[in-house]
């Protein structure tokens, strides 16, 4: 044992080490006023006390606190400035065993109780490292259970858990645009002009300004309002982009990572210290290795692009000929559009007896003759869609009729301008939801492109090329990704959404379609797996799922940085080894 980790282990709260389950509120061993006193004396901000966003309208109606949570209930950065929210609110409810569910719905006329539901009871509003070490020293002296939040755009519900301790660190909004940047322990010939260094809260909206104001482009998420944090989950679970297909993923981009590790220990993790620690936060999950308090991207010059729309209806819940014709060429042309460096989305969603086709892609105009030729292709399937619209209406029958509404490309100054064209504004959240998802293997794309197509029509969801390209060109050994990201054409998502209000078993029966669509995806490839940040919860196998081959490798270096198991998410690295609430150990 070397002498650097005989000191890390012995600076561990010993305490912990032996505790079988975690200390819950309400539970004889949670902290007393005087022990949370101790430990507001050491923060920098007094502690919070989370509560469920729709609180203020079971105080008072009518008051304008309850207005402004109407108002911002599906706003992203809304829901992100709220310490007790998150962005599907599904995920701030608790469902007992015996079916009842634990919630406070904004719909106050369900006569339903506000309670607290799975929203963090305590926790520390984090402005530095310090107080991130205070936190994390005083979760792991009382074995509490810890959530960490920056914002709460998660699809499985790792950010907060019922009688939970909360470390918030969605105000430690700092960014530097460095000049040159040297990681630390780097020789000093090694340098990266204007890498941007964000704190642990900043959100997507606020890097893309920065970095825009400095001529400079990063790859990351695109979401309404770009509230998805920038420093945290998205990055530790690998990070797409519609960029991805030209630059790689969020993890391929990322030059040091700091963080505080469950000892209170504050660690910068790069290529050149701690290069362990900086290969597993690569792609092996947030909230499993430590609290994230800044990343440090690789930035490019800004550059044009060439955006591409697609919009089409037909009057049927299900696809007819011509639509699907349309959907099986795009899938079939998708590894050339993703080598060409096209990234995007597609969309296929049912809504009051129509179905809708959407498409949303980009690529970087790099030069004229890259540009000219991945316009080229694009152009070439809007033709043949075009083609295809025209003659569906041909035999008369409104049911084979397709409606085009849109099929362009067309050019923007700057990546800058096309997102803050699209994005700026919107509203995606504040729904009940679950999601599942599947990689699909470009191999399976380009062998039998037809049956993958015709799998996906009977799952409304996204398909979205944000793999390929860059990202195959990346070895699949070089971080903790799971390794099916390396080969995948697309990342394929499907979901279920329902009212507030709906019983257990309403819930439950949306579940099992859930699970089925998934299990269709799953079947084109078993061998593949899913990215972890948009996944379901029920996969069978989620250490193969969400980390293939890498798992053993991510929970040895887990065990050596977190050896007390302090950070444990659902689904996430170690999370096998505890019960279905992660509160204690099988």
């Amino acid at each position: 044992m070397s002498k650097s980790l005989l000191i890390f282990l012995l600076a561990l709260p010993q305490i912990s080490l032996a505790a079988r389950c975690r200390c819950l509120y309400g539970d004889l061993c949670w902290p007393n006023e005087s022990e949370f006193a101790q430990l507001s004396g050491q923060v920098s901000q007094p502690l919070l006390l989370p509560v469920p966003p729709a609180r203020p309208c079971y105080i008072s109606a009518n008051s304008s606190q309850c207005a402004e949570v109407i108002v911002g209930w599906n706003d992203g950065n809304w829901r992100a400035n709220q310490t007790g929210a998150m962005q599907s609110p599904n995920f701030e409810t608790f469902a007992f065993n015996n079916g009842t569910i634990d919630a406070c719905y904004i719909n106050t006329a369900l006569d339903v109780p506000c309670r607290q539901g799975s929203v963090s009871v305590i926790g520390v509003d984090a402005r530095s490292v310090g107080d991130i070490q205070a936190a994390v020293k005083f979760a792991a002296k009382h074995n509490l259970r810890l959530a960490v939040k920056n914002t709460g755009h998660d699809y499985l519900g790792r950010s907060d858990g019922r009688g939970s301790f909360l470390i918030w660190t969605h105000n430690m909004k700092n960014i530097t645009v460095n000049a040159l940047f040297t990681p630390a322990g780097a020789p000093a010939s090694e340098s990266y002009n204007h890498a941007i260094t964000l704190e642990a809260g900043v959100q997507w909206h606020e890097a893309y300004t920065a970095a825009n104001a400095s001529g400079r482009v990063l790859v990351g998420g695109v979401s309404a309002g770009g509230s998805v944090g920038a420093a945290g989950g998205w990055l530790l679970g690998g990070g797409h982009s519609a960029l991805s297909p030209s630059f790689g993923l969020g993890v391929d981009n990322v030059l040091e990572i700091s963080l505080v590790t469950s000892n209170g220990s504050f660690l910068v993790a790069n290529a050149h210290q701690h290069p362990d620690l900086f290969w597993a936060l690569r792609g092996g999950g947030g909230g499993t290795f430590g609290v994230v308090t800044s990343v440090t991207y690789r930035t490019r010059p800004s550059f044009p692009v060439i955006a591409a729309f697609l919009a089409a209806s037909i009057n049927a819940s299900s696809p007819n000929t011509a639509l699907s014709q349309a959907f099986t060429e795009l899938v079939r042309i998708t590894p050339q559009l993703t080598d060409e460096g096209w990234g995007g989305y597609t969309i296929f969603s049912p809504s009051n007896g129509s179905l809708f086709f959407t498409s949303l892609y980009i690529v970087p105009a790099a030069s004229p003759a890259s540009a000219g030729q991945a316009n080229a292709t694009m152009n070439a399937y809007f033709a043949y869609v075009q083609e295809l619209a025209a003659n569906s209406t041909q035999s008369g029958n409104p049911a084979d009729a397709v409606a085009l509404q849109a099929a362009f490309t067309t050019p923007f100054p700057t990546w800058y301008d096309w997102y803050a064209t699209l994005f700026t504004t919107g509203e995606q959240v504040g729904n009940n939801v679950e999601i599942g998802s599947w990689l699909l293997p470009r191999d399976v794309v380009e062998s039998d492109y037809e049956h993958v197509a015709e799998t996906l029509l009977t799952i409304p969801g996204i398909t979205c090329p944000v793999a390929g390209g860059a990202v195959s060109n990346v070895s699949s050994s070089a971080t903790g990704l799971n390794p099916a990201w390396r080969k995948a054409a697309a990342h394929v998502v499907g979901g279920v959404s329902w009212a507030e209000g709906a019983t257990i078993d309403e819930i439950n029966a949306l579940r099992d379609r859930l699970k089925n669509n998934t299990a269709k995806l799953r079947g084109l490839a078993p061998q593949s797996g899913a990215y972890f940040n948009e996944a379901s919860l029920y996969e069978p196998d989620p250490a193969h799922s969400f980390f293939g081959s890498h798992y053993t490798k991510l929970r040895a270096i887990k065990s050596v940085y977190d050896p007390i198991d302090l950070f444990i998410v659902a689904e996430g690295v170690g999370s096998d080894e505890w019960d279905k609430t992660l509160t204690c150990r099988k």
